[in-house]
């Protein structure tokens, strides 16, 4: 999706004019913006919208990726960001982002309209092995799943040689309770 059709409040119109245009059913909102009625809301205009929370250095990750990637109709009500730069930076505290310090792959992310976001083989692992500690990891990962359930083979060859670690046991169990579900 191109910028130039994607609208932020105070840029080009200010809030109140963008929701007069929504009011006419001109644009919708999408994330943290604005976009025309009649575009495609796709991973590109879902990965722009995130663009003003992700900052330099990180990638969206977990279950704003997995919106970004197709999964649910809303975003997250909090998105999530990871580290992908060798150093460590100064990121001020948010109430609307949660900056995980693990620092993300070459391999486990791309440019999605210029926004830095977890491939959707990432982020099903990684709502996998955190939907021991989280409901709602587990709600964003089945959404993911559903929209692309060829990411199933690929997610239980990544986790099942995985040893001793945080959730494998956890995430075995669903692996194991997907073998006999079909999508």
């Amino acid at each position: 999706m191109h910028p130039a059709l994607f609208y932020r409040p105070g840029g080009r119109l200010s809030l109140t004019e963008l929701s007069a245009a929504r009011l006419d059913g001109d644009v919708v909102e999408v994330g943290e913006g604005y976009m025309p009625a009649d575009t495609i809301e796709g991973p590109g205009a879902r990965a722009l919208s995130l663009s003003p929370l992700v900052p330099p250095g990180t990638a969206v990750s977990g279950v704003s990726a997995a919106w970004v990637h197709g999964a649910g109709d809303a975003p997250p009500s909090v998105h999530h960001v990871s580290r992908i730069s060798v150093s460590r930076q100064r990121i001020g505290p948010s109430m609307r982002v949660v900056h995980h310090e693990r620092r993300l792959a070459a391999d486990d992310i791309r440019s999605i309209a210029g926004v830095w976001v977890q491939t959707p083989e990432a982020t099903a692992v990684s709502l996998l092995l955190s939907s021991a500690r989280s409901a709602e990891d587990e709600i964003w990962l089945h959404a993911l799943i559903g929209v692309s359930p060829g990411l199933i083979d690929a997610v239980r060859a990544r986790v099942l040689p995985l040893g001793r670690r945080p959730g494998a046991a956890h995430a075995r169990r669903i692996l194991e309770s997907w073998r006999l579900r079909t999508w």
